[in-house]
């Protein structure tokens, strides 16, 4: 169950807190043997059992809690009482003697906290993978990142531990493992959910936020903690904006950065086609918002990571992460001038975003433009992390409201997302559009969770679309039997290729050639094969053939035969047959 059907189901008395307490412990035990490592600190199962006995006796005096029992887990730079704060930093651990406000309010409606999540230390990272207390994997498949700071939030949710869970925003914290485990993350406007009791990393731009599974418990969420903290010297009145969705803001196309993933360029235009039903798709020149975005890390902001760390980087500067540090040390080199020259020009771009409200009522950015490995985090660090930032550096810096929202699905079952953007205290409004859009996409529910014992040693596979020597009963099938690979499935691909059969070909082959413009659905069929034998494999495949990417009828991508402009010289156009098997058929 969902928040709001657990909160529902014990207000009614058709449960009680200390059965949904029971089960979530039950989860949490099970989950342990994959990855124990999205936790930094547990509540014991009696304080858990204990909050929900609390519960259940408001419920019993007559009390309607917003949420009644459910069970949340909260970042570990969220002071909640009775646990530790980390920020996954031993040296900086202390014991709060309060919570902060956002806990006290989950509190106040009925929620109970059932632990602490692992993260990027100190909030510094979109990748997962800083801390010591281990690396958070992607649910999904965890050789590759689960995204991050909010790294062990989005999996206690995207594993159904919790069915909520508090994270933090300042670059994309937020947003970004949502994107990667198939979740709604909800980053409300600056100042609308207060950040009293929350260790700062940019405290001029931090937000908190939430995972989910869908915008229902987002809302609900956000009903209960939004409202001013008058104690949060960054907290504002509340207040709500309509958006009407009729312009919709997109990067121009040359512009869009994808970091060599086809398959995020695939789903983010098929996302666009979606929201072409809803509104009027426009492209903008985005270069603005990306020089506002740079100003974060190599502008003076990085300067503001600085200060929030000052002492434990001035007086023990070992127990820092060294990718961290690299990070976070560049601040002391910044100058006031620079920073002022920053405030300043900050100012102009946020004055020329605050003008495209005029024209548009939201943007529509992907929210990541690719994902990584893990081994790959290890090799670059920092270049590929600040790859993850590429469409979401900008907007706390420009105070806009953010909804990061499921997109499809790689072929290696990690998520695609998108992020709905509007000015600040849309957040309401974004959650109906977000509604509207996946209503249209109608997505397919996330792929079952991977519970490999060894992420690392589990053999990765690869799919391979074939179209024809290579065919089942084709002369060069033997290829793929001999590599153990396994038969997936018969289909097509989109109806964007031509097929033409080569010229002077031993045995006969046919080319495949992605055309925008006359293109037809090909018959193919898809193999799944080991990354050690598809590697072995594509080393076979003779020139002008070659391996690419292949898009299927279904908006999947997969690898898949291709051929150079050269393989056509010659060559017999057969598109118009559908597939290779029609044309041996013909000849034959």
């Amino acid at each position: 169950m969902n928040a709001a059907m657990i909160a529902a189901a014990v207000n009614a008395r058709e449960t009680t807190a200390v059965a949904q307490a029971e089960a979530a412990l039950a989860r949490i035990a099970a989950y342990d043997a994959i990855q124990p490592q999205i936790w930094i600190s547990r509540a014991a199962p009696e304080q858990v059992l204990a909050a929900a006995r609390a519960v259940d006796a408001r419920i019993a005096a007559g009390e309607k809690l917003p949420l009644a029992g459910v069970p949340y887990a909260a970042k570990d730079n969220i002071d909640v009482a009775g646990f530790e704060t980390t920020a996954a930093c031993p040296a900086f651990a202390y014991t709060p003697e309060t919570s902060s406000t956002v806990a006290d309010r989950l509190a106040a409606a009925g929620a109970i906290c059932v632990g602490k999540t692992n993260l990027d230390q100190f909030a510094t990272g979109l990748v997962g993978v800083r801390s010591p207390y281990g690396i958070p994997r992607n649910a999904f498949n965890r050789a590759y990142v689960s995204g991050g700071s909010s790294s062990g939030s989005a999996i206690a949710v995207a594993a159904g531990l919790v069915p909520i869970a508090l994270g933090t925003d300042t670059a994309g914290s937020g947003r970004v493992p949502a994107a990667f485990n198939h979740l709604i993350g909800f980053k409300p406007s600056k100042g609308r959910w207060p950040t009293r009791g929350v260790v700062p990393a940019c405290r001029s731009v931090d937000c908190v936020t939430v995972f989910a599974h869908d915008t229902a418990d987002a809302a609900l969420v956000d009903s209960v903690l939004a409202g001013f903290d008058p104690a949060d010297a960054w907290s504002k009145p509340l207040s709500d904006r309509t958006l009407a969705p009729r312009r919709i803001g997109v990067p121009m196309r040359h512009q869009r950065q994808w970091f060599g993933d086809a398959e995020s360029e695939y789903l983010y235009d098929r996302a666009l086609d979606h929201l072409a039903t809803l509104a009027e798709i426009v492209e903008i020149d985005i270069a603005p918002l990306q020089e506002a975005a740079q100003l974060l890390y190599g502008g003076p902001w990085v300067a503001e990571r600085t200060a929030a760390m000052a002492q434990i980087l001035t007086e023990n500067p070992d127990a820092v992460d060294p990718t961290v540090r690299a990070v976070v040390e560049a601040g002391w080199d910044k100058t006031a001038v620079e920073a002022f020259n920053g405030v300043y020009r900050l100012a102009e771009l946020k004055r020329h975003a605050d003008l495209m409200w005029g024209e548009l009522d939201a943007l529509v950015f992907p929210t990541t433009g690719t994902t990584y490995r893990v081994r790959e985090l290890a090799a670059a660090p920092i270049a590929l992390n600040s790859n993850l930032g590429a469409y979401t550096n900008f907007v706390n810096l420009l105070d806009m409201a953010a909804l990061a929202i499921p997109a499809g699905t790689r072929h290696n079952a990690t998520g695609f997302g998108i992020t709905l953007i509007g000015p600040a205290d849309t957040d309401r409004a974004l959650l109906t559009l977000a509604d509207a859009y996946l209503a249209q996409a109608n997505l397919a529910p996330p792929p079952p969770l991977d519970l490999a014992k060894d992420p690392e040693t589990r053999m990765q596979t690869v799919k391979l679309a074939v179209v024809g020597a290579h065919l089942k009963d084709m002369p060069l099938h033997w290829q793929l039997t001999s590599r153990d690979a396994t038969f997936v499935e018969a289909t097509h691909t989109a109806p964007t290729y031509k097929l033409f059969a080569m010229a002077d070909s031993v045995p006969p082959k046919p080319a495949l050639i992605h055309s925008a413009e006359g293109g037809a659905a090909i018959a193919v069929e898809v193999y799944e094969l080991g990354v050690a034998e598809f590697g072995s494999f594509t080393v076979e495949v003779p020139a002008p053939l070659a391996i690419g990417t292949v898009t299927l009828a279904d908006g999947t991508s997969v690898k898949g035969f291709v051929a150079e402009p050269r393989a056509i010289t010659g060559a017999e156009d057969i598109t118009h047959l559908g597939g290779w098997r029609a044309y041996i058929a013909q000849k034959n």
